[in-house]
């Protein structure tokens, strides 16, 4: 019974996706130094304990890797630097930054020459260079990081210009 108890404490510390750190987790980790296996298990059913308590307050969350995408995702073209950004402590944990999203185009319209293109997922471009594009009834649109910050569309796998979000 001990040692399935040290199992699944080790399991549940190991099987969180992405925690924020803090206190309570280095507390869990601190545990795994311990050799004494019965005062192992007291530091591991604490910390746990711990763990739990600020999850359940809200001070720690558990993130999970597509979670994160999906926030990126969602404020993909926009610079909100009070956003943390969420990195692994697992070196070889993939990269997880978003550079490109393609969306289904809801509408796009012209006006003064250049384009406006709301996707289905309510992101809305606004074209700011000065290319001439043809836009008769595109159904995705790619947008991908350019140079400085910058971003491009691309509709149907057209010719590739300058865009801005707007919303």
């Amino acid at each position: 019974m001990f040692r399935s108890a040290l199992f699944a404490a080790g399991v549940f510390v190991t099987a969180l996706p992405c925690v924020a750190q803090s206190a309570a987790t280095q507390d869990v980790y601190a545990c795994r130094e311990i050799n004494d296996e019965k005062a192992r298990l007291v530091c591991y059913d604490t910390a746990v304990g711990r763990l739990r308590a600020a999850e359940e307050s809200g001070d720690v969350t558990t993130v999970s890797r597509a979670d994160v995408e999906q926030v990126q995702r969602e404020s993909f073209g926009f610079k909100i630097p009070s956003l943390p950004k969420f990195a692994s402590r697992n070196s070889k944990a993939p990269e997880t930054d978003v550079t490109r999203i393609t969306a289904a185009v809801r509408s796009v319209s012209a006006g003064s020459g250049k384009l406006r293109v709301a996707l289905d997922n309510g992101q809305v471009w606004v074209q700011i260079d000065d290319k001439s594009v043809r836009a008769k009834k595109p159904q995705a649109a790619e947008i991908f990081e350019a140079s400085l910050g910058s971003y491009k569309m691309k509709l149907d796998d057209g010719l590739a210009f300058r865009v801005r979000r707007e919303q």
